[in-house]
């Protein structure tokens, strides 16, 4: 008595493309065949593929699977799929609660539900910005992002300024904004002196400040950006002197 491809993957509930792909990565041996060329599986494959699909169920890889032999109590490999596991299970939770932080708020995906509602009135490139250093710097500046963003009291007016500042104003005016902001910029540069760490970026110092300037270059008009550029200028004069 034996079973052809078809009536194999029936027994089993499978499919016969799973019974050959099983043969493919080699979970499975080949079975001897009949004369007529036909392939005769019997009760020792049935027990295989059955097995090998429970496995399967339960979520552990084939390719791990094929690294079990015939262990029936593969013990290592459950205990290395509960961890995993339980890691999916938590991150999951996590999201839901990240997920119902946004429903509840009403607000933009692209920051974490803590810092989007505090960005609801920045301007446009203010919060672009902030979502891309959200992204490339480490625990330290982020931690320190956080704290400032959640305990700024209203912005100084020089802010506003900047924020409304033409690509076309004249030197005088950006030469003028940078000295009135510098205070403020000070300010928040000693309250807050992470600000500027890339040590701990995740995409290394040197990329996450490439990556900050560039988005400096493009989120911020041209006068904006020289006025940034002039401010950093006087903040390093001052404190070299």
């Amino acid at each position: 008595m034996s079973w052809s491809t078809r009536e194999l993957a029936e027994l089993a509930g499978t499919s016969v493309r799973t019974v050959r792909h099983y043969h493919d990565v080699g979970l499975l041996e080949q079975p001897e065949r009949r004369s007529n060329g036909y392939k005769r599986y019997g009760v020792s494959h049935l027990l295989r593929v059955l097995r090998i699909k429970r496995l399967s169920d339960l979520g552990i890889p084939l390719s791990r699977i094929a690294g079990m032999g015939d262990d029936e109590y593969p013990h290592e490999s459950l205990l290395a799929l509960d961890a995993e596991l339980a890691a999916t299970i938590e991150r999951l939770q996590r999201i839901r609660m990240e997920l119902a932080l946004i429903l509840r708020q009403g607000t933009p995906t692209d920051l974490p539900p803590d810092l989007a509602p505090v960005t609801t009135e920045f301007s446009e490139a203010d919060r672009a910005y902030t979502v891309i250093m959200n992204r490339v710097l480490g625990p330290t500046a982020l931690g320190s992002l956080r704290e400032m963003l959640t305990s700024m009291s209203p912005g100084d007016p020089t802010m506003a300024e900047f924020d409304n500042l033409p690509a076309d104003a004249d030197e005088q005016t950006r030469a003028d904004l940078a000295e009135r902001a510098l205070p403020y910029v000070r300010k928040l540069h000693a309250t807050y002196p992470n600000l500027a760490s890339v040590d701990d970026s995740p995409v290394g110092p040197q990329r996450a400040t490439q990556a900050l300037a560039l988005a400096l270059k493009d989120l911020y008009n041209e006068a904006q950006f020289d006025v940034l550029m002039r401010v950093n200028r006087l903040l390093t004069t001052s404190e070299q002197d």
